[in-house]
């Protein structure tokens, strides 16, 4: 072990080159003594200076790892039998592990604690040299070790996990401490808490070695949520296990089953007494829950099907129950809690139509007091003193209504308005009132008495998640009446033209609002979000809005306000935009066309398209693209208290200092700004269409069209022809400039007005050319194709008759030669008849007698020759038959017999041949 070299260059930095501080010499004089001591005692007096001396100073311990861990690191291996030895030794790597006090020690001076835990970790032997010592017998040498573990785990986490899954038996050791005396179970439990957080091969051998059933013992044994931080310690380990992994939870409900975790959810004693220790258990355990219901990591392939089984069985063993007990009846628990509740509550029933109807049935409070657990969520909505509170509630209806038509119309039906209370508030006493009617609308219309719409902005929020993607919903809430607060001073309205009311107080009220930085910003926004939920697809919202003219009108200056937020300019021009893509009326001044030509006059369509860009580049919609953050996991090292449970993330965004409330990010899903981007491309689209086609098609014939005395019908016809002609060039001409115009506003929404339309002028004129030029090109492209495809025609045609006049010009050079031929053997036969006619010289004609004559003598040559080969051949076998015949004598072999032998052998085959050729 080499660990003194490793720590010169440390410690020379610290010291100079040639340390002489008495720390340093004071060091080494009671390594001496330890090393080198006779009596025990002096080396068990000298080992307690020295775990005194590391605890208390920060260059004891420097001057201690530079020379300090053989010697400790010796007595671990050598002296185990000294058990007092074997404590000071642990004491002192414990002391020389702990970081010193930072304000006494000073800023100049090294981080010893760090260094040596960096020195020891090094080499893996003393962790497992460290391991081996928990399976002493002595209390203190497990307790010091499991801390000495822990403390290397803070400093180097890596190192130490590699070591200790290197080391066999490892983990093992480490989970048999659980089952010892209570300190060092609770040591061994925070050590285990620490290296699962994300080791997952050591949660792998965590879980094998029984890790569920012992956390769940200790738990019961500690009195669940009452208990005290060791509690924690356990959630957190379950927690670690269950995180990222549908293995580890299908493992838990097949050996343990949910009831041991439900149980700590559990209530007891005097329920309104939570302290802070108590909070952060019941934290912990939802946090537990949230992560069954959500049924492991989005990587993970069984997800889905454990997250739909996880949900069902949890139903069943009664935790919406206990969910219901802690978040709504239980009002005086902390805020954090009751939040954590209801989004475990929303989560529970998301996507799952079971899980839905038990809860519309669920019913809260006792004998004439229960009323449906849905109306107290809503109540909790409307009253609640906390924002964080108002958006976990209303998470719960977003994830109800969330594709369940029944659940809708179920709460839409009970939208009936009622006559305003003259007497008390229902909302503050009777239970016995229903859903819609005298919450839900009173809640809308509360307003109206206190001049406040905070109420009214939440109600708007929850009927919003009614009417979302229902149109028959929609078209009831259309239908309701509302009576004025005060029917002499007014008349009835519309729900839905009583909430564009609402829009246009908003903005007054904001203005008075000098309470907060942000004050009622979100309240337009919420408002905005419902008025362009419930318009999606519903013609008969859109004729309701633009029934009144100053609808119009305070939607246009509201979208040109530069007093508004980014969010609200930007929402409202995705409402104007409804009103023209969901527009289906031709009544004048209330079409779609009507609407484009406002918006044209008021702003210009650049500056109305450039509101869709700066709404999405804000704050709210750049954050709802990226993934929401959980909440840090909550740990011992770092309990935080209630404040810092409220919501840390709201607390962050309004440090950004954006103009727009951060708890919009919560209810701007990523449904409804994925909704809100689509609706932007159709807005553009239908906006080009509509301002490319002329306002209406009335036919106008003037006087001078009609038809003139003395004129025939011919030339009548004649002239309304070309009338008619060029009518409809111009036509054509002004439809491809307003195209050309439109195209060129919906595409320029980022430049500055002051510019757009000297540039739009300009790019009009150019693109009208451009497209003159381009019908002209593409008539010409037409012609050179019919040019082209005519000259395809005639190369194929020429190429076959060339091909033809190949293969006739072949066959007539066959006829020649032919010809030739015969022409040339007529001439010989001419010859010949007139050479036997005439009795020319026969020497002309061949002798056939001497030739052959000659080929007879030279057939006979060759036959002499053959006949020579053969005879020479014969006297060589000869020779050899000479020589087998001797050679057969003297073997003692009857030559004679044998050759009589193969005689009649050679006659009977003879034969045999003979009878064969017969046949």
């Amino acid at each position: 072990m080499d660990l003194a070299s490793r720590y010169k260059g440390v410690v020379g930095l610290v010291f100079g080159d040639n340390p002489s501080s008495n720390e340093d010499s004071y060091i080494q004089r009671l390594l001496d003594r330890i090393s080198n001591g006779t009596l025990p005692d002096d080396r068990r007096n000298a080992i307690v200076e020295l775990q005194s001396v590391v605890a208390e100073s920060n260059a004891a311990q420097l001057a201690f790892g530079a020379s300090g861990f053989p010697v400790i690191v010796g007595i671990l291996k050598d002296q185990r039998d000294d058990v007092e030895m074997v404590r000071g030794a642990l004491e002192t790597l414990l002391g020389a592990l702990t970081p010193i006090d930072h304000a006494r020690a000073q800023k100049t001076e090294a981080h010893a604690a760090l260094m040596n835990s960096d020195l020891l970790s090094r080499e893996a032997e003393n962790i497992t040299l460290l391991l081996s010592l928990l399976e002493e017998e002595d209390f203190y040498v497990r307790y010091y070790t499991l801390q000495i573990l822990t403390a290397l785990l803070m400093n180097s986490q890596n190192r130490l996990q590699e070591a200790i899954l290197s080391t066999p038996r490892g983990i093992t050791r480490l989970m048999d401490m659980l089952m010892d005396r209570e300190v060092i179970r609770n040591e061994a439990l925070l050590l285990l808490t620490h290296l699962t957080r994300e080791a997952e091969e050591i949660q792998k051998i965590v879980v094998f070695e029984g890790a569920f059933e012992k956390i769940f013992s200790i738990i019961k044994e500690e009195g669940g949520s009452d208990g005290d931080v060791v509690v924690q310690d356990c959630l957190e380990l379950l927690n670690n296990l269950l995180r990222s992994s549908s293995s580890n939870q299908i493992l838990l409900w097949e050996t343990m089953g949910f009831e041991p975790i439900i149980s700590v959810l559990k209530l007891r004693g005097i329920t309104y007494k939570f302290t802070q220790q108590k909070t952060v258990n019941l934290l912990s355990a939802l946090e537990t829950i949230n992560m069954l219901i959500m049924g492991g990591a989005d990587t993970d392939p069984g997800k889905d099907s454990n997250k739909l089984a996880n949900r069902t069985v949890l139903v069943q063993k009664k935790l919406l129950d206990y969910l219901l007990m802690l978040g709504v009846e239980s009002q005086w628990a902390p805020v954090a809690v009751r939040c954590m509740t209801f989004k475990c509550i929303g989560d529970l029933v998301d996507g799952h139509p079971k899980n839905r109807d038990i809860l519309a049935s669920k019913v809260l409070g006792e004998d004439r007091q229960v009323e449906p657990a849905l109306n107290s969520i809503l109540r909790i909505i409307l009253q609640t003193s906390s924002i964080q509170e108002f958006v976990a509630a209303d998470y719960v209806f977003k994830t109800f209504c969330e594709k369940n038509r029944e659940g809708q119309t179920m709460l839409a039906s009970t939208l009936i308005p009622q006559p305003h209370p003259t007497t008390r508030d229902p909302l503050e006493d009777d239970v016995n009132i229903s859903f819609g009617s005298s919450m839900l609308l009173r809640g809308i219309c509360s307003g109206e008495t206190d001049g406040d719409l905070e109420t009214c902005c939440r109600a708007a929020s929850i009927l919003s998640h009614v009417l979302k993607d229902n149109i028959q919903c929609k078209e009831k809430a259309l239908k309701i009446v509302l009576e004025s607060h005060v029917p002499s001073m007014g008349t009835p309205e519309t729900l839905f033209q009583r909430i564009v009311r609402y829009l246009a107080v908003a903005s007054s009220m904001k203005s008075k609002d000098k309470s907060s930085t942000l004050g009622k910003s979100y309240i337009q926004q919420i408002i905005l979000k419902l008025l362009v939920t419930w318009t999606v697809d519903c013609p008969a919202a859109v004729q309701c809005f633009l029934d009144s003219r100053h609808h119009l009108t305070y939607l246009l200056e509201l979208v040109a306000n530069p007093a508004a937020t980014v969010c609200t300019r930007g929402l409202a021009s995705i409402l104007l935009g409804e009103c023209v893509i969901y527009n289906k009326s031709n009544e004048n001044g209330k079409d779609a066309f009507s609407v484009v030509d406002a918006v044209s006059q008021k702003m210009g369509l650049t500056t109305y398209f450039s509101k869709f860009e700066e709404m999405q580049s804000s704050f709210l919609f750049s954050s709802s693209e990226a993934p929401r953050e959980g909440h840090k996991p909550l740990t011992r090292t770092a309990t935080p208290s209630e404040a810092e449970i409220e919501d840390a993330g709201a607390a962050k965004a309004m440090d950004k200092g954006n103009e727009d409330h951060p708890m919009l990010i919560s209810l701007f899903d990523p449904s409804f700004t994925g909704l809100v981007k689509s609706l932007e491309g159709k807005i553009r689209e239908r906006i080009v269409d509509v301002y490319s086609r002329p306002k209406s098609e009335v036919a106008v014939v003037p006087a001078d069209l009609e038809q003139r005395s003395g004129e025939n019908e011919k030339a009548y016809i004649n002239r309304l022809k070309a009338f008619i002609e060029k009518q409809c060039s111009e036509i054509q001409n002004l439809l491809a400039r307003n195209a050309a115009l439109a195209e060129d506003l919906a595409s320029s929404g980022k430049n500055e007005e002051s510019q757009g339309s000297v540039q739009r002028s300009s790019t009009v004129m150019e693109k009208v050319q451009m497209e003159s030029i381009r019908r002209e090109l593409q008539e010409a492209s037409q012609r050179l194709e019919t040019v082209k495809a005519e000259k395809a025609k005639l190369e194929s045609e020429a190429s076959d008759y060339k091909n033809m006049a190949a293969k006739l010009e072949s066959d007539l050079k066959g006829l020649s030669d032919a010809y030739n031929s015969l022409e040339q053997a007529n001439y010989h036969l001419e010859k010949e008849v007139k050479s036997l006619k005439g009795g020319e010289d026969p020497m002309e004609f061949p002798d056939i007698e001497a030739i052959k004559e000659e080929v007879r003598k030279e057939a006979q040559k060759e036959s002499e020759d053959e006949l020579n080969d053969l005879l020479v051949c014969l006297g060589q076998e000869e020779s050899k038959v000479e020589k087998l015949t001797a050679k057969l004598i003297e073997l003692g072999v009857d030559v004679d017999k044998l050759l009589e032998d193969i005689g009649d052998e050679s006659e009977a085959q003879g034969e045999s041949d003979e009878d064969d050729d017969d046949h």
